[in-house]
């Protein structure tokens, strides 16, 4: 099992994106979704390593957040309420998140198998492809994954297709997917070995 905790940066100057954060996940697949925690933290639990790897890296890439993934046992049947779980998996989460502050990225994999500290590195990586994004990259990026072509997509830009083909090779777009199941299938060694 997995649960991610994760910890606002910097939430005494900025805005509390608790809410926001819950919102967003709210339809996401998770065995038990966010729930504030304490403070300016949230917890949930998921069974499916690609999205924990996606939710992870999405939030350390956002700058917004310091995430810790634990990956271990949890204690059943699960509590309704995310806040009420117990089990090693909560306690590496926790350990993680405290871990993750003040790191770059701030984003850190605990649990008792090796695969571990591989699927940190993997998610790592992953979170500094899409934090060096420049915002003209990211807006090419997120476009072509609505299945747009390049060439929609410089219409819908107003830019020429030679143009966005630049935002995206400066974006390293082609990297992202193979770097996404990179850290699935390592999350997913971390749990089927430990």
């Amino acid at each position: 099992m997995f649960v991610l905790t994760a910890d606002q940066r910097s939430s005494r100057s900025e805005p509390d994106r608790v809410p926001g954060l819950i919102d967003h996940y709210r339809e996401a697949p998770a065995v038990r979704g966010f729930e504030r925690t304490a403070g300016d933290e949230v917890e949930a639990v998921f069974d499916d390593p690609a999205v924990v790897a996606e939710v992870a890296v999405e939030l350390a890439a956002s700058g917004h957040w310091s995430v810790g993934v634990g990956v271990d046992d949890v204690e059943e049947p699960l509590p309704e309420q995310t806040r009420a779980g117990r089990g090693p998996a909560f306690e590496a989460a926790r350990r993680a998140v405290e871990s993750a502050k003040g790191r770059r990225p701030p984003l850190r994999v605990l649990g008792p198998s090796p695969w571990c500290p591989r699927a940190q590195t993997a998610a790592c990586l992953l979170v500094d492809l899409l934090a060096s994004r420049t915002d003209p990259g990211r807006e090419a990026v997120d476009l072509m994954a609505t299945g747009l072509t390049q060439a929609e997509v410089a219409e819908r830009l107003g830019i020429t297709p030679q143009a966005v083909s630049l935002r995206l090779r400066s974006a390293r777009w082609d990297l992202q997917p193979d770097a996404e199941e990179l850290v699935t299938a390592l999350l997913r060694h971390c749990e089927e070995d430990r």
